[in-house]
């Protein structure tokens, strides 16, 4: 099995959305975005990959479907042009086809960006088989745009750029993992099923109905951007928090002002964001941020000390039957909730929440070296 390389890999949740392309080939996006590196102990996607001379085709496996191999056609064939200019394999090598089985630990295609983790780890492995040299965030764009934020740990800037061949399009770090300890997640999952409009169709739409898609691109994205950097390298939860909520606000708002509309919050998605401005308003400044990618699930940043607290007033109003209702890092409830009686939000029906996924800032792709691949000794799916 040395031949076989393992990578799991984090998804991303941004906090200045990423939405709409200049060009669609190249994945090159019409504005920057920032996103936060989620801890891939918790949510991950693992992919293995092995190249065999024996092999007929180039195949690939997603959650123990096998997909159109032209998902990774793009990919696979600027790894191999870069591995044979840096010559970093024999040229025998170059000519096999590969093997390459992926899976998400979380749900796929519900707004939770598995596209994004699912091409970092791709791309990563890839690299490796092949052993080349490369700014990965670059290439794992070419697969899925967001997928360059996934490349890094901590918070993570995605530059747009301005040039035609999309070489000014990459992903920086704006601060380590390690930079803001006490930032914490919780992604609250209102639905896991896969979404009516898919992001690449709703973007195009937007892009091409939105009359304020323009606005938001050109005025509104770049100022938040530079707040938000200072934000994060300041540690200023309140800023970040403010700048967090409007963005997505914005962003659903001008999904909604597509022609036809393209609509990815629901009732509940709309109860949650209601709720959280309530807590807020028991504060002197936010404690709480929510964002809601292209889906109807909420994803809250906030910090350490503020989790009980908030836990504690999601399962009251969101009462669930769920035995495993929360999920992911240990998380205390807050013995004291005497302020809920504070917060004018009535208890909702039972399972409106399926559960919900405790989480933290974490690092970028790993490879896997304790032998637990998704492939067999003969180059396939392990059965489950």
């Amino acid at each position: 099995m040395s031949d076989v390389v393992t990578v799991i890999a984090p998804i991303n949740i941004a906090v200045i959305k990423y939405w709409g392309k200049r060009d669609e080939k190249l994945k090159l996006p019409l504005n920057d975005s920032i996103s936060g590196t989620l801890d891939a102990n918790v949510m991950c996607s693992k992919t293995s990959v092995c190249a065999r001379p024996e092999f007929k085709e180039d195949r690939i496996w997603l959650n123990g479907a096998e997909q159109s191999k032209t998902i990774l056609q793009n990919c696979l064939q600027k790894i191999k042009d870069i591995a044979c200019d840096q010559q970093s394999v024999e040229k025998e090598f170059l000519s096999w086809n590969v093997h390459i089985c992926s899976e998400n630990n979380f749900p796929t295609a519900a707004g939770l960006a598995s596209s994004a983790s699912g091409y970092a780890c791709l791309v990563t492995a890839l690299a490796k088989l092949y052993k080349i040299k490369a700014d990965l965030s670059a290439l794992a764009r070419i697969g899925s745009g967001s997928a360059c934020r996934s490349i890094y740990g901590g918070f993570v800037h995605w530059h747009a750029g301005i040039k035609p061949d999309g070489s000014d399009s990459f992903a920086t770090q704006v601060v380590n993992t390690d930079h803001w300890p006490e930032m914490r997640v919780l992604v609250l999952v209102v639905g896991d099923s896969k979404k009516h409009t898919s992001s690449s169709i709703g973007m195009k739409i937007t892009a091409k109905t939105s009359a304020l898609m323009k606005y938001r691109t050109e005025i509104n994205v770049p100022l938040r951007v530079t707040s938000m950097c200072d934000a994060i390298k300041q540690k200023d939860f309140a800023s970040f928090a403010e700048i967090t909520m409007k963005d997505s606000n914005e962003f659903h708002a001008v999904c909604l002002s597509a022609y036809p509309p393209c609509v990815y919050l629901n009732d509940i998605s709309h109860k949650i964001i209601n709720l959280i401005h309530k807590y807020n308003d028991l504060f002197d400044s936010p404690k709480v941020a929510y964002t809601f990618d292209a889906g109807p699930n909420a994803c809250l940043y906030l910090l350490e000390k503020d989790v009980p607290n908030v836990v504690s007033m999601i399962k009251h109003v969101f009462p669930s039957t769920n035995p495993d209702f929360i999920k992911g890092l240990p998380c205390n409830e807050a013995k004291n909730v005497e302020f809920l009686n504070n917060i004018n939000f009535k208890q909702e029906n039972i399972d409106l929440l399926k559960y919900m996924i405790y989480t933290k800032i974490g690092d970028g792709p790993k490879v896997i070296d304790n032998g637990e691949h998704l492939l067999n000794v003969n180059g396939y799916p392990l059965e489950k």
